[in-house]
């Protein structure tokens, strides 16, 4: 019998039939990627304006990237770093010591899986470190999906809804948001108040915090926030993590986000994502007098650190650090800024165009997700993909490849504007 299905259709419906729903997915399906264009198995085009949330820096399939993660995988596979020492790790780790954006000299990390993964260890070495149980997250943050992440999450549904009850000792505050009113006098005001309140300060063992909050709606701290929040953490005797798992890798123009702010050096850095070019890597970095605390077998993981992953991710950090690469991240955002001011100027709905760098956004003024997703919608049926976020999915998030060619950077934006009509 003959079927008009596509090749697309029938894995959906697959997928459908056999893919837990708890598992949200749109209705791209992927054959084949390439830097900043996805294919699907029927042959249709997208550009990405998403890439894995944050996860394709240097577009997909980067040549550099593809070709040192078949080298690696020539040599050997998995071996579990706590089994056998292999220098694809410690290189890493060398590399983000001369990378680190933290203070206290000599600099020592650990990898990780995830995100989520590197943000519980960040708290099991703040807590170790310090000896205090207490930590301290934001409004809008996103640190992950694990229990003690998903409690300093700051987003019921559809994150947190059900999955209760939530990690002990976890405390939270309002983050500076000057579209919604907040500013760094008032959040400051609301540390203090808390620690008045509901949680002796000699009690937190540190402050967790993203220096451009990713799923909260692309909301850059201030200028003068994260000095004062520093100052403040110093004066109590609590450690500062810098959650750089969607701001890092170059996505700001930097580094690290935090880079651009005067007087902030975290104590930790947290970091994800596009760290691993596409392959799972994560971590952890920070002064030694902080990571030295922890005693051995403390931390660790089966796959933390794959020597794949780790090969990709040095091939992913010299492309990066190149300062020709930076420069194009930086030019990339004041072209992505621009634009963006131009279409929000003609469009009343758009509240206000924000973030840092290339990491920009755009939130509508209403407080619901329904045109958000309706723009979403109108984009992937016109060839462009597109995220949605903010505490109301009322933000488009814009996270294009930072080597975007400037022909598939216009074709994207103009496929946006047409979009903000649905």
């Amino acid at each position: 019998m003959v079927t008009d299905t596509t090749a697309a259709e029938r894995i959906l419906a697959d997928r459908a039939r056999y893919v837990a729903p708890g598992m949200s997915t749109p209705k791209l399906v992927v054959a084949h990627a390439e830097g900043a264009r996805i294919t699907d198995p029927d042959g249709r085009s997208f550009i990405d304006f998403a890439g894995g949330i944050g996860c394709q820096n240097t577009g997909h399939r980067h040549a550099a990237i593809v070709e040192a993660i078949k080298e690696q995988a020539d040599r050997y596979l998995h071996q579990c770093f706590m089994i056998g020492v292999y220098e694809p790790y410690v290189e890493v780790c060398r590399r983000l010591a001369e990378l680190s954006p933290c203070g206290g000299g000599e600099q020592r990390s650990i990898l990780v899986n995830s995100g989520a993964e590197a943000v519980e260890n960040a708290v099991k070495i703040a807590r170790w470190a310090t000896g205090r149980p207490a930590v301290v997250a934001f409004d809008n943050a996103f640190h992950g999906r694990t229990l003690l992440a998903m409690t300093m999450t700051s987003k019921v549904k559809p994150y947190k809804a059900g999955f209760g009850p939530f990690a002990p000792e976890v405390y939270r505050a309002p983050a500076p948001h000057p579209y919604h009113g907040i500013s760094s006098d008032d959040s400051i005001a609301a540390l203090e108040h808390l620690f008045k309140a509901d949680v002796d300060p000699s009690t937190v063992a540190c402050v967790v915090i993203e220096p451009v909050q990713g799923e909260g709606g692309f909301i850059a701290m201030p200028p003068d926030f994260p000095a004062r929040l520093h100052e403040l953490c110093r004066k109590n005797g609590i450690l500062w993590v810098s959650d750089e798992v969607q701001s890092g890798v170059g996505r700001t123009g930097t580094m690290w986000a935090i880079e651009q702010y005067a007087g902030a050096e975290p104590d930790l850095t947290v970091f994800g994502k596009s760290i691993g070019g596409g392959l799972p890597l994560a971590g952890v970095t920070g002064g030694a007098e902080v990571m030295d605390a922890v005693p051995a077998g403390g931390l660790g993981g089966t796959f933390g650190g794959n020597p794949v992953s780790c090969a990709a991710a040095l091939a992913v950090l010299d492309t990066v650090t190149d300062p020709a690469f930076l420069a194009g991240a930086r030019e990339l955002g004041e072209t992505l800024r621009g634009r963006l001011d131009e279409i929000a100027a003609r469009h009343p709905r758009i509240g206000e165009v924000r973030g840092l760098g290339s990491m920009l956004a755009f939130e509508f003024a209403e407080r619901s997700g329904d045109h958000a997703k309706a723009v979403v919608d109108a984009a992937f049926e016109r060839g462009l993909v597109l995220l949605s976020c903010g505490l109301y999915g009322n933000v488009i998030r814009l996270l294009p490849p930072l080597n975007i060619a400037s022909d598939e950077l216009d074709e994207g934006l103009a496929i946006l504007e047409e979009s903000l009509g649905a």
